[in-house]
């Protein structure tokens, strides 16, 4: 039975420049959109969203042996209960609620050294543990998106930069491997991400 539905979620919805489309891919996809409009407007519901998002496009990026992607959705998974965590009971270091803020170039310098230095690390580990075809490619957004969902979860204003850097990457990622929904998806990300921004700095 668990085969049967798995089957089916992978079937073909549609075909879009010679790719199938399944409708995991294609639900994942209205799910995440979502998630990043509730992002953009400080709601509370963009993390269930990114949850449930998350664990589909999992399932979609193991089946195309996208192992850093697939890792990273799970992490993400994991993150979304302590982002819906944190902008419902967080509190800065003074005790105040968390709200809208700049962490300035200053605070950003080492969680970005950090991320620069995890990325050939994860990309060698790819390359030489599973048969990713892509592990350089893989890596780069898989440890970016993590400073990303940090910052994200933190209300800092400067997680939409990382998620244009981290979106354009992906949308290349995605060409290669065919995701042609997810690569749609990602492109809308980069407008919705300054759209995000603007509105953050507003705030």
């Amino acid at each position: 039975m668990l085969a049967t539905a798995w089957a089916a979620l992978l079937a073909p919805a549609f075909t879009a420049f010679g790719s199938p489309i399944s409708w995991l891919e294609m639900v994942a996809f209205v799910l995440a959109v979502w998630m990043v409009v509730c992002n953009m407007r400080v709601n509370l519901l963009a993390w269930p969203l990114a949850l449930i998002s998350s664990l589909m496009y999992f399932a979609l990026f193991w089946d195309g042996r996208l192992y850093g992607e697939a890792a990273l959705q799970l992490v993400f998974a994991a993150l979304a209960l302590w982002g819906w965590w944190q902008w419902r009971f967080g509190r800065t270091r003074d005790g105040e609620v968390l709200s809208v803020r700049r962490l300035g170039l200053r605070g950003l310098t080492r969680p970005v050294l950090l991320t620069l230095a995890a990325w050939p690390l994860l990309g060698l580990f790819l390359a030489k543990a599973t048969d990713s075809p892509l592990p350089y490619w893989d890596a780069f957004p898989t440890v970016a998106s993590l400073l990303g969902q940090w910052l994200l979860a933190r209300k800092y204003e400067e997680n939409w930069p990382t998620w244009i850097v981290v979106n354009a990457v992906s949308v290349a990622l995605f060409g290669l491997k065919g995701y042609w929904l997810t690569v749609i998806l990602y492109a809308g990300f980069i407008p919705m991400s300054v759209i995000g921004w603007r509105a953050w700095r507003q705030a």
